[in-house]
């Protein structure tokens, strides 16, 4: 008799200890339920397109204003373009060409309106970003 006594108390801590295996791995380690997910604050969605991911760069910047050059005839911005636009808008602090090189975000705190914008419309297609 006194050899199953040690086989009924071993058996009976296996059944103890396997039933507490599931309680302990809901106890924090897991991630929680997906219902408790809508009572966190949301974080919006990154930029999608790279055009998208210049832009916010650029407003990253914090300048006053945000605009957006394009060649006429929607070919690539080439190195007489951008020549072009440092020459004629010196008053843009930050440049980025978007990936597909066809257009240019500029970021300033001069309103290119004061300045030189009827003589870039000319040569290019602008659009102002500024607050959109």
């Amino acid at each position: 008799m006194g050899s199953q006594i040690p086989k009924f108390v071993f058996a009976s801590s296996v059944l103890i200890v396997g039933a507490m295996l599931p309680a302990c791995s809901q106890s924090g380690l897991k991630s929680p339920p997906s219902d408790s997910a809508s009572t966190q604050p949301s974080t919006s969605p990154g930029p999608s397109t790279s055009f998208e991911r210049d832009l916010q760069f650029i407003r990253n910047g914090q300048f006053a204003h945000v605009w957006v050059f394009s060649r006429q005839d929607g070919n690539q911005l080439d190195k007489d373009d951008a020549a072009y636009l440092r020459a004629n808008a010196p008053q843009v602090i930050d440049w980025v060409t978007t990936g597909d090189g066809k257009r240019v975000i500029a970021g300033t705190n001069f309103d290119l309106q004061q300045g030189n914008l009827p003589q870039l419309r000319q040569r290019f297609v602008v659009e102002d970003y500024t607050g959109k």
